[in-house]
């Protein structure tokens, strides 16, 4: 039975709801709609001018329409008379393909065909800066190895418990809080949940995480490399695919080293053939390009991949296997569009499946150390024109996420190279000036 979001409002004293899409870049846009009006906007959707947002359209093209859907309705814990809720963008009555969260559904569609069903975690790195984004918040934040320092966790109580007790109110089931790797650095973890609602809670975390900073007199960020000397935001994604029940998890084998089955290796061996065609979405900006294969950070790792390749339980590999029945991938940055996070995902894996792609023995070394002991081993792109340019070519992606997608990308990233490379540096004055 539909959920309808008049009845929805009166239940929950709702005043008003935020209709909001992810653009291209990963920003996200929203109207704020009075409950009044809802009943409308759930039937027609919410209108937007597409050229206005980061998406390859014209002033010329018809009317954008988001779509709320119901199933993604969250109620802000920290201002309960105003609801989110994800859309679906629609143009002409058709959904358009080369909008994130459509293509996402559209990768779902294409695994329920296979029986499969994607789930996800994902562990969102972020900074707590200063409201100019010039220092990290807390100026006491200052030891070498600072991860998981109790200290520097609890002067920062305030926020990181209210960011918490919201996701506890909301059911997402919440199970850690720790101060990461670099100073002024911190990662929450919740319960992994299907691609879609991953993807969703994914975007409204980052909103709600930046909102309670805010509250405090402090700036979040995701950026991938806010700082040169200290390890830059990644986001790391759990995988595992079930049955279309969601009962059975299809990547566990007992009888394996890893505790993968042949189909996880083949889904692997997907997202290994096609990880360096993907950087481009999962590393989405000039800046995510200074935390791959960075320098060596003030904590002695950059924990970031430099290569294309997976182990056990080894965190210098781009893929690591911590357990049965699942692999973490470590490309993804903070930059990452949430939606395409998980298209991407699918979409390489499965080629994988369909083509039997397999992704070799793993390896035992550290990549970080060891790296150069490393044979036939293909490196991650080292700047973001690099990535562009193996995006558009794939033919996997184009098989999978579709030309109008790839295309459209591609040309507004294109365009976002163009404007960084016009721009003058302060190292370039440094180093240039007096030539």
């Amino acid at each position: 039975m539909a959920v309808n979001l008049a009845t929805v409002a009166k239940q929950k004293k709702i005043k008003y709801f935020l209709i909001s899409f992810v653009d291209l870049f990963g920003v996200l846009r929203s109207k704020l709609v009075p409950a009044r009006a809802i009943g409308e906007m759930q039937r027609d959707g919410a209108g937007f001018a597409g050229f206005a947002a980061w998406l390859d359209m014209t002033p010329a093209h018809p009317d954008l329409f988001a779509v709320p859907d119901p199933a993604s309705l969250i109620q802000l814990p920290w201002k309960p008379e105003v609801a989110w809720l994800a859309g679906d963008l629609v143009m002409d009555g058709k959904p358009v393909q080369a909008s994130p969260r459509v293509a996402l559904k559209s990768q779902i569609a294409s695994a329920a065909k296979e029986g499969m069903r994607l789930k996800t975690g994902v562990e969102c790195e972020y900074f707590l800066v200063s409201p100019d984004g010039m220092s990290i918040a807390d100026a006491s934040d200052t030891q070498e190895k600072p991860c998981y320092d109790q200290s520097a966790l609890m002067r920062r109580y305030d926020v990181i418990s209210e960011i918490c007790d919201c996701m506890i109110a909301l059911g997402w089931n919440p199970y850690q809080n720790d101060h990461e790797d670099a100073n002024g650095q911190f990662e929450m973890n919740w319960d992994y949940d299907d691609a879609l609602v991953t993807a969703d809670r994914h975007v409204f975390f980052k909103y709600m995480v930046k909102s309670i900073a805010e509250k405090h007199g402090l700036r979040a960020t995701f950026m991938p490399k806010p700082f040169l000397n200290l390890t830059g935001n990644g986001c790391h994604a759990h995988v595992s695919v079930w049955d279309k029940s969601g009962k059975k998890n299809l990547f566990i084998s007992k009888s394996d080293k890893l505790g993968l089955s042949k189909m996880a290796y083949k889904f692997l061996g997907g997202v290994l053939h096609s990880a360096d065609t993907l950087a481009a979405i999962f590393n989405p900006t000039v800046n995510s390009y200074k935390r791959i294969d960075a320098q060596v950070t003030s904590s002695g790792a950059t924990w970031s991949p430099n290569a294309i390749t997976y182990g056990g339980n080894n965190r210098t590999h781009m893929v690591r296997v911590p357990d049965v029945g699942r692999f973490e991938m470590r490309l993804m940055d903070g930059a990452v569009n949430p939606y395409l996070l998980q298209a991407g995902i699918l979409a390489a894996g499965l080629d994988g499946v369909a083509n039997d792609r397999d992704p070799g023995k793993p390896s035992s070394l550290n990549m970080y150390t060891e790296g150069h002991k490393a044979t036939g081993v293909r490196r991650l792109p080292s700047n973001l024109l690099d990535a562009i340019r193996l995006f558009e070519k794939s033919k996997v992606l184009r098989a999978t996420l579709g030309n109008e997608l790839v295309d459209s990308y591609a040309k507004l990233k294109h365009q976002d190279w163009r404007s960084y490379s016009a721009a003058i540096s302060q190292w370039e004055r440094d180093n240039t000036l007096d030539c």
